[in-house]
């Protein structure tokens, strides 16, 4: 099986193809995640996972073209509005506390460069999470973590956030930043293996 590229350097990715014993080469993008206007709501994962894999597909010579490179982006929606990832734990405080008790979707986008067709494919998996009601000092022990470093809505699922998520609808891998069915559609859509 050939080595698929991830235009990512997330580790909860890397588990997810790990755990699906796909094996993968970490190639990141480090693309500016800026958004023209005509883009919005859950349209943005999906965008910027295509511009992912589109600057990774860039560094290669013409005459080289991957096989295949996989990009992701994961972004949270709350109210319709979009919550990033937080500069610090004063903004990540305000995110917990704007999630708390509230319910809110988390929108991944993927996006697959196939090199032996030059074809580009993309989908979007949405899901909704609910969080309980969460006092202060339960924030302020989740923020000591440092968990919400780096994650969309500061928090990661699959850490100690667990703790205050009462619901999920859709599937745990997708709110990780990597939705398998999702995933593994693509993959056999581009007569990549996996059995």
């Amino acid at each position: 099986m050939e080595a698929i590229i991830l235009a990512s350097s997330s580790p909860r990715r890397q588990e997810i193809l790990k755990k699906l014993n796909i094996p993968f080469v970490v190639n990141p993008a480090g693309i500016e995640e800026s958004v023209p206007p005509e883009v919005t709501g859950h349209n943005i994962p999906e965008f910027l996972a295509s511009r992912k894999v589109a600057a990774v597909v860039k560094r290669f010579p013409a005459n080289e073209d991957p096989r295949c490179v996989l990009g992701a982006d994961t972004a949270i929606f709350l109210d319709g509005k979009m919550i990033g990832k937080p500069e610090n734990q004063d903004e990540a405080r305000v995110f917990l506390s704007m999630l708390s008790g509230k319910t809110h979707d988390v929108v991944t986008g993927l996006a697959l460069y196939n090199g032996s067709i030059h074809d580009m494919t993309s989908r979007t998996s949405v899901n909704s999470v609910t969080f309980a009601k969460m006092s202060d000092e339960e924030i302020d022990w989740y923020l000591g973590t440092g968990e919400w470093h780096g994650a969309a809505g500061a928090y990661r699922i699959q850490g100690l956030a667990s703790c205050f998520i009462t619901k999920i609808e859709g599937t745990e891998s997708s709110v990780m930043g990597l939705p398998i069915f999702e995933l593994y559609d693509m993959l056999k859509e581009q007569n990549y293996s996996l059995i």
